[in-house]
């Protein structure tokens, strides 16, 4: 099993000038020390207008601004949004593609559509067709990538035939993924061929029927590029020191925070009733989180999370190994509520004393992500 990091940039109030300023070079600097202890993957958000819970309305230069920073680290779009009218899909695909150019081959594009009525709704963007639309758009983008000239006559975009430059150095194309927080959306990933990305932070158990539908149903799958990307991530907490005592006085004020800031969002379901949005996913476990206690001021430290000592660590990730999860993606801080001093400490002490557990050493866990060839094509680098 491999590991990574996760950014949603919250900027908690009272906001002061930099705000924005710190919690942006902090996690760049999060990222640039993960690059140098082995993780092999660094997720970026995309989210507009969500006061405190997210400021990353722009991931793509975050991302960019991480490449020029690392080596070997994958920059994932996690996620990017697809839908039209949040940003058409060419300018999607010339957007990752001139990421992957400039990080040498490392981007991972991650899809997704929302699950706030504040997102949606402030784009117009209508929640009823909101599947149908990112199921064209990652349809047609792998082809603007591999294709010289693209043309597409759709039901929720259109365009003349264009080149659509520039052209991504991973061939034939970067690995796909999507935002995977219910059952339904795992099997849409399997069938469409693409990553799972988990993000209802959610245990182990809840996971495993999830990952197992995933792995039957992408034995067959209908690939929307030239490969199967047959990936499946979960997105914990994680914050490691020396004590569980200590470990969960700051992993539970993490825990917390992102679980009152996210409560505060607004629900598809909520406001706007629609059948495509049939499980409250993400939003759902985050506010049953914040209804539970535990020591330290709050948010239950669950089953799964990365939170604990070293030893305590590694117990609670081997459940997700035996799920068959192949990579763990870690949320590490939010509105900095853990110094950042104490975040970079975590990732050294996990990276020393939690990661040989798993047997993948810093190159191993920096290898290409797998995939299954469909044809003669060469695979992603």
């Amino acid at each position: 099993m491999k590991f990574g990091i996760f950014h949603e940039l919250s900027v908690g109030k009272p906001w002061h000038p930099l705000s924005e300023h710190e919690v942006y070079h902090n996690a760049l600097e999060q990222v640039e020390v993960a690059d140098e202890l082995g993780f092999d993957q660094s997720w970026a958000v995309e989210h507009h207008f969500l006061e405190e819970y997210s400021h990353c309305s722009a991931p793509e230069v975050f991302l960019a601004a991480a490449a020029a920073r690392t080596k070997r680290i994958h920059l994932c779009h996690g996620v990017m949004m697809v839908l039209p009218p949040f940003n058409h899909p060419a300018r999607c695909a010339e957007r990752a593609a001139a990421l992957d150019i400039v990080s040498g081959g490392r981007l991972e594009f991650g899809t997704g559509r929302s699950a706030t009525w504040t997102e949606l709704g402030g784009f117009r963007c209508d929640p009823d067709v909101s599947k149908e639309m990112w199921d064209e758009a990652v349809h047609a983008i792998p082809k603007m990538w591999t294709q010289e000239t693209f043309s597409w006559d759709g039901k929720y975009f259109s365009m003349p035939e264009r080149p659509i430059l520039p052209k991504p150095v991973q061939k034939p194309h970067p690995p796909i993924w999507v935002a995977v927080s219910s059952p339904e959306t795992a099997i849409q990933a399997a069938e469409r061929g693409i990553g799972c990305l988990g993000v209802s932070i959610g245990t182990p158990e809840e996971y495993q029927k999830r990952v197992q539908d995933y792995r039957r149903i992408v034995r067959s799958a209908e690939p929307v590029g030239d490969f199967v990307n047959e990936q499946v991530n979960g997105v914990t907490f994680m914050y490691v020191d020396e004590t569980d005592e200590e470990a969960k006085t700051w992993g539970t004020k993490l825990a917390y925070t992102f679980s009152y800031l996210a409560a505060h969002l607004v629900g598809i379901s909520s406001v706007y009733p629609t059948a495509a949005y049939k499980t409250p996913g993400l939003l759902f476990a985050i506010r049953r989180s914040t209804e539970e206690k535990a020591p330290g001021g709050g948010g239950a430290v669950r089953d799964g999370m990365a939170i604990g000592s070293p030893d305590t660590v590694i117990k609670q990730l081997k459940l997700w190994e035996e799920i068959g999860v192949d990579r763990m993606v870690f949320i590490i801080n939010t509105a900095e509520v853990i110094p950042q001093e104490r975040v970079l400490k975590s990732l050294r002490l996990f990276a020393e004393q939690v990661l040989p557990a798993f047997d993948v050493d810093a190159q191993a866990s920096r290898e290409a992500p797998k995939a299954r060839d469909l044809s003669e094509a060469p695979m992603p680098v």
